[in-house]
């Protein structure tokens, strides 16, 4: 995986997923990211990192929509707007978030291997908690 960054969108399968999502007509976009999302949450056993780092990418664009949730303006998001988002999808980004950094998670062990670990998992914390805000505030 070529990563540069501990960022959601800082390194090459997320890069490739946002670009997937620009050459999606916008009325596709959201079912892009569901199934991203519930890739992540049905790995049965080992979460591959690249599905990993997609749901991180998924989650971070729905977070966005939330109350208190970071616009994503890194280069390598997508370029073409999301169209709003159902709510639905919050709660599912929280599950795949919780799977992304499981112990059975590919992009887990790989950034626990790494002096940036502790930042990246922070990130993954802060992005979990606008997401599971928002789910509360709206069940």
């Amino acid at each position: 995986m070529g990563t540069w960054d501990i960022g959601h969108f800082d390194n090459d399968s997320a890069a490739d997923f946002s670009g997937g999502l620009d050459d999606a007509a916008p009325g596709e976009r959201e079912a892009l990211l569901r199934s991203a999302l519930l890739s992540a949450v049905g790995a049965e056993e080992f979460l591959d990192s690249d599905e990993a780092v997609e749901a991180v990418a998924a989650a971070a664009l729905v977070a966005a929509q939330c109350p208190g949730g970071a616009a994503v303006t890194t280069a390598y998001g997508p370029k073409e707007p999301v169209p709003p988002l159902s709510a639905e999808l919050r709660p599912l980004a929280v599950r795949a978030l919780d799977r992304v950094v499981a112990e059975e998670s590919e992009l887990a062990e790989l950034w626990d291997e790494t002096e940036s670990g502790p930042a990246w998992r922070e990130g993954i914390r802060a992005l979990r908690e606008v997401l599971a805000a928002a789910s509360s505030a709206n069940g």
